[in-house]
């Protein structure tokens, strides 16, 4: 098992290896995402607030009690 793990990792470091390698600049051309971090637009707080809202209105799925569902129970 610990051989299994060891030769795992070592399999990811070489995989990881030329990924890392590929972030170096190209010529300097800039990539389209380099550009848009440059600029840094002002729209990050709506987009956060967005997002925040969708997480406060996953709140409205939470059950209350472990008897709710969409169909009643029957009638006993």
């Amino acid at each position: 098992m610990r051989k299994r793990m060891v030769l795992s990792l070592i399999l990811a470091t070489v995989i990881i290896g030329p990924a890392a390698a590929a972030q170096e600049q190209r010529g300097g051309v800039r990539t389209e995402t380099m550009t848009r971090l440059a600029t840094q637009n002002d729209f990050d707080i709506i987009w956060n607030a967005i997002g925040l809202l969708g997480l406060l209105g996953l709140l409205g799925l939470k059950k209350e009690h472990s008897d709710d569902s969409y169909h009643p129970s029957s009638i006993e």
